[in-house]
């Protein structure tokens, strides 16, 4: 079993900087994808960044440029650092981790950015 706990969001002003961490614990194996999604209210839930399977990294094209997605294999962790924070990245964010059998979740991380 894996649990995921993500940490670091809050509040911050349009133009500004957060950095989010997600811990995994339990069966957890370097090659397994990692990543972040984020869902708005009355929206899906979507891509934000991943450490996809085979070490590449994608992002989606609304935060290409601002936000940074990395990977600690020894630790468990993959921390998303986002600059130039927007009203839009208003959202709760979810760390996911996918085992190549089933996608974990997160409990998600609150962030608003005010205008």
């Amino acid at each position: 079993q894996v649990q995921l706990v993500e940490s670091g969001g809050g509040s911050v002003q349009a133009g500004g900087s957060l950095r989010l961490s997600c811990a995994a614990s339990g069966s957890i194996r370097s090659i397994y994808p990692m990543g972040w999604y984020r869902q708005a209210p009355g929206k899906q839930r979507e891509l934000v960044a991943a450490s996809e399977l085979g070490g590449s990294i994608k992002y989606s094209d609304s935060v290409k440029g601002r936000f940074t997605i990395s990977r600690d294999n020894a630790k468990n962790t993959v921390d998303l650092q986002m600059n130039s924070l927007k009203p839009e990245d208003t959202a709760v964010y979810y760390c996911t981790l996918n085992d190549l059998s089933k996608n974990y979740w997160g409990q998600g991380t609150q962030v608003t950015v005010s205008s």
